[in-house]
């Protein structure tokens, strides 16, 4: 199982469990982090959740959930309509996931997902001043794109993570392949339609990371509160996570 890292601030040595037998006290709170030790989480870890339909209470049941399974990491999509509050309720009540914001549009929903206690700003297509806010604001920012020239601006304007969305539409990850022989040097996070059968394929097509959403917390295992069921699938897409890498 690949190791699952977090460094405190300060100390390039860093945090270190292995995944499989990682728990919430495992970690740093996500509030000392600098970027650097944000970008090194995710792409150590490789997953980047994400949720589109919630309630603050059911956000912090889901990570939880995912950090004792080694996944210290969640997306909270900005299309949520209280998502400012519920990224400030993660910040507060689970203090070691390293919280982020997905689908922002401009620097106005950026600023307030900062306020909030965002570690990440994630954007579902090249928005040129998202981009330079997190590059301003020294936070991880990744950026949304899909053809080879969007991908080629949004890496040579200093994004730290390229997200290739909708990937499955567009080839998969023999798509991700032929970027990475184009741009060797880009972090990709691939996300749209992954699942645990294909996520190992895009690792080792060169993906630094993935993004999954219901393929990893199932609405009904979150209604139900399936906790065994949630980082039962966490440790499925770790370990397809290492596989890719080997």
């Amino acid at each position: 199982m690949n190791r699952a890292k977090v460094v405190v601030q300060g100390d390039t040595s860093g945090i270190t469990g292995l995944a499989s037998q990682a728990s919430q006290f495992d970690y740093p709170t996500a509030a000392t982090l600098t970027k650097h030790e944000v970008c090194s989480c995710i792409e150590d870890v490789g997953i980047v959740p994400s949720l589109v339909e919630a309630s603050s209470d059911d956000t912090a049941f889901v990570a939880e959930a995912l950090n004792e399974a080694g996944i210290p990491i969640i997306e909270v999509s900005f299309n949520l309509p209280n998502a400012i509050d519920i990224v400030s309720h993660l910040v507060e009540h689970v203090p070691t996931t390293i919280v982020g914001v997905g689908s922002v549009r401009n620097t106005g929903v950026a600023r307030r997902c900062l306020d909030a206690g965002a570690k990440f700003l994630s954007t579902d297509g090249l928005i040129p001043e998202v981009v330079e806010f997190a590059l301003n604001e020294k936070v991880t920012g990744i950026t949304g794109a899909l053809t080879l020239t969007e991908i080629i601006s949004t890496w040579d304007a200093g994004t730290d993570f390229v997200k290739v969305v909708p990937c499955h539409a567009v080839g998969g990850h023999n798509y991700i392949r032929a970027l990475k022989a184009s741009v060797p040097q880009a972090r990709l996070i691939a996300a749209g339609g992954i699942n645990e059968l294909t996520a190992a394929n895009y690792i080792a097509a060169g993906c630094a990371a993935l993004g999954i959403g219901k393929a990893l917390i199932p609405t009904e295992a979150v209604l139900l509160r399936q906790t065994r069921r949630i980082q039962e699938l966490a440790r499925r897409f770790l370990s397809a996570v290492d596989k890719g890498r080997t």
